[in-house]
């Protein structure tokens, strides 16, 4: 799987980000408002990592499985990590820090959604969207 790395350090990595993840999504045949979603979910992960973790990565990759095409991003730190994540997932309202649209909104717009955190260790979340012709149940 081939892809692109954006070390998340300053605010400016959350704009470039969000650019990779849009281009990406346009190349694999998504259409503008799956871009603008697909970008939307990036911008949330990677200003979750400058705001919470201080650095981190955010990775974007074409996916393929059998006959399917997708997207699939990887967003990770080593920061504090993410106490009472069921609590956090199921609120309905982000945090104040984030642009108020929150783990729980990137959870909703994406078709997959898996989020590992450690306290101390670090957080992953990992996220695909599916193509809508090959999207799967």
């Amino acid at each position: 799987m081939e892809g692109s790395s954006i070390d998340i350090l300053t605010e400016w990595d959350i704009v470039t980000a969000r650019q990779v993840g849009r281009k990406e999504a346009k190349s694999i045949g998504f259409d503008i408002i799956d871009q603008a979603l697909i970008a939307t979910a990036i911008s949330e992960l990677a200003r979750n990592i400058h705001l919470y973790a201080e650095s981190g990565k955010i990775e974007v990759k074409k996916l393929i499985q059998e006959k399917s095409v997708g997207i699939y991003v990887i967003a990770s730190d080593n920061g504090p990590g993410i106490p009472q994540i069921d609590e956090l997932l199921q609120k309905d309202l982000a945090t104040t820090k984030g642009i108020g649209f929150g783990l729980p909104g990137v959870k909703r717009i994406m078709d997959e959604f898996q989020l590992d955190s450690q306290l101390t260790i670090g957080t992953t979340v990992k996220i695909k969207k599916w193509l809508s012709i090959n999207k799967k149940e």
